[in-house]
């Protein structure tokens, strides 16, 4: 699990299960650069890793080529290359495809989809340059089954898995492993906010709760727990898996909605 002298880029590092990422990679030896569009997460997320020169800080929109560009050209300059990229940035947005209005649609496409699709357009040329490398992107259950009111969001994380597929046949022959992780719930910040908007006539908490109820082992996951799925993918560990896709569930997808009586 060791990755001393990688270099890793991690999009929408600074909260949730990126910024976990971020964090174990540093303590596992990799010079890391952490992207997100909001300047104080990063100085907060800078913060809490300590880290020092190991660590650098980008602000940049995933969604735009000039952003992407600069970022794999900061690891570059910094760190002499690239060998590991995670694409963790993400949003999500609730609605069916007659109310989510148009640009609703666009802005979770452009992060969500667009934002793998260019981080890694720049990235994997230096991948090559240093004979391979790793991708980790970061999809969800509902890739494969779905809430309703989340048209969108759904869409890219299905959309994501079938990408991975294909950047890892695309790849395979330049030693770049693709892999996709899909989590359930996980203990982040959007999770919270979700639970807040979501919490009815109860608190943001109990529903909280509720959720990790319906997850067979009782519990939402950790971003530790994801970081660990991450640090095995992204190290020398597994040099045959590429093109996979990871449920880290908790067991949700194993559980079918009927029952049978006591």
């Amino acid at each position: 699990m060791d990755l001393q002298g990688k270099v890793a880029i991690v999009t929408g590092g600074s909260k949730g299960m990126g910024f976990g990422i971020a964090r174990r990679f540093c303590k596992q030896g990799a010079q890391v650069v952490i992207c997100a569009n909001d300047a104080d997460s990063l100085s907060a997320a800078a913060a809490e890793i300590m880290a020092g020169e190991n660590l650098i800080c980008f602000e940049g929109d995933v969604s735009q080529s000039t952003d992407m560009d600069k970022l794999t050209a900061t690891a570059v300059d910094a760190f002499g290359g690239v060998d590991i990229l995670v694409n963790s940035a993400g949003i999500q947005r609730y609605g069916t495809v007659v109310d989510t209005p148009e640009e609703t649609w666009d802005e979770v496409l452009n992060v969500n989809l667009k934002g793998v699709f260019l981080s890694s357009k720049f990235a994997i040329p230096e991948m090559q340059k240093r004979g391979g490398g790793a991708i980790i992107n970061i999809a969800s259950v509902q890739a494969y089954a779905s809430q309703s009111n989340v048209a969108a969001y759904t869409a890219t994380k299905g959309a994501i898995v079938a990408m991975t597929r294909a950047m890892a046949l695309d790849h395979a022959e330049q030693k770049i492993r693709v892999n996709a992780i899909c989590p359930a719930s996980i203990d982040t910040p959007m999770l919270h906010w979700a639970a807040d908007l979501w919490k009815g006539d109860g608190t943001a908490q109990e529903t909280l709760e509720a959720w990790g109820q319906a997850h067979p082992v009782g519990r939402v996951g950790t971003i530790e727990e994801v970081a660990a799925l991450a640090n095995f993918l992204a190290s020398d560990l597994c040099p045959f898996m590429t093109g996979a896709d990871l449920k880290l569930d908790g067991g949700v997808l194993s559980k079918l909605g009927l029952i049978l009586p006591d």
